[in-house]
């Protein structure tokens, strides 16, 4: 009699899943189609109805008007993020099941980092005015203006470097800082690992590892060796050549951005009580429908039982980091390598060049 209940039950749960699946798939909607009417004040943004790269658009939407707490900014430049290419795809596909949208997407706006020039100010602001050169992280950041609340993840643009360079900054140098600062807790005289040192995160970590006292080996591609050297790594590791999880050497902490190696073989290299960060997010080889939650949930499973600690780490955007990061740009401790640019219109070229994953730095978009 018990099992014919729990079998009934089971069934029953499964087909009320099923039902919810189907009605929320179908259901699954966004704007697009609803806003026939031509903006009134326009600008030009990159939208998307559908995912995939090639449903991508530039087109005419309204222009933001701040609320009395938010900064309207002229955007210069922005930047491409491993992030954006998660969105435009739905990928992995559990994002979807989370509230991205399950047939199309909820927001139909891309882009995050941008730095520009504060155009308007709300009546509450007082830490920017018109004419401020600003940069920070906002969705729908690939357009020719955003709204920013003032309090949020924004700051002043050092003087010593560009627009383009400033707009590369948010998300990737965010993760750099918090990754060794926060979750590695790296200290001077501390060896530590960057793997995937050429990339957007990377490029940073290095700096941020070095500027922090500690003795960087940074891992690349053959074709990036100079490149990582010249950001201060004190060794550099040629993956084609060398396989950085059978030398000898431990390490404090490895800031892994792509997960090319078991947790094992990198534990293999880790000090008994070191710190192995994964930059979440993950890449396009990546299963499409976990993507690196599979890879983190063996960090749970393995954590409680090893002296070693290890996790993954999402980039909390705010200002104080922005703010610091600042400073080291314009101390000269940190400088953002940038490896192309593209136009607003070209948004669905620099998507794809950078999901390819061999970009050296970041992938900027200038706008005019």
């Amino acid at each position: 009699m018990i099992k014919r209940i729990l079998k009934w039950t089971v069934g029953l749960i499964l087909v009320a899943a099923l039902i919810w699946f189907e009605i929320a798939y179908w259901t699954s909607t966004n704007d697009c189609g609803h806003n026939t009417a031509a903006p009134k004040n326009p600008m030009k943004a990159i939208t998307y109805c559908d995912y995939g790269i090639a449903n991508l658009k530039l087109e005419e939407v309204e222009k933001p008007t701040p609320n009395d707490d938010q900064i309207l900014v002229k955007v210069r430049a922005a930047s491409v993020n491993p992030y954006d290419w998660h969105f435009v795809e739905g990928t992995p596909k559990i994002m979807r099941a989370m509230g991205v949208g399950l047939r199309k997407p909820k927001d139909t706006r891309l882009g995050v980092d941008f730095a520009g020039t504060v155009e308007a100010v709300g009546k509450n602001v007082t830490q920017f005015k018109p004419g401020d050169d600003v940069f920070g992280g906002r969705g729908g950041a690939f357009a020719e203006y955003v709204c920013r609340r003032a309090e949020g993840a924004v700051a002043l643009k050092p003087a010593n470097i560009s627009f383009e360079q400033a707009a590369s900054v948010n998300i990737a140098g965010i993760t750099a800082l918090q990754g060794l600062r926060d979750k590695g807790k790296v200290q001077p005289g501390q060896k530590v690992l960057v793997n995937g040192a050429s990339g957007g995160v990377g490029t940073f970590a290095v700096q941020i590892a070095k500027s922090f006292g500690a003795e960087v080996t940074g891992v690349c591609s053959t074709r990036n060796v100079d490149l990582v050297r010249s950001l201060g790594a004190d060794r550099v590791i040629d993956y084609t050549k060398e396989d950085f999880t059978k030398g000898e050497q431990h390490y404090d902490v490895i800031l892994d951005n792509v997960p090319n190696h078991s947790l094992s073989e990198c534990r293999r290299i880790l000090n008994p009580n070191g710190k192995y960060v994964l930059i979440g997010g993950g890449g396009p080889n990546d299963s499409r429908w976990i993507g690196p939650f599979g890879r983190v949930i063996k960090t749970l499973v393995m954590s409680p039982f090893i002296s070693q600690q290890m996790g993954m780490m999402m980039a909390d955007a705010n200002h104080n980091d922005l703010t610091l990061l600042a400073d080291m740009m314009q101390s000269g401790k940190l400088k953002p390598v940038i490896d192309r640019t593209y136009k607003l219109s070209e948004v669905p070229a620099a998507i794809a060049y950078l999901e390819e994953g061999h970009a050296r730095g970041k992938v900027v978009i200038t706008v005019e």
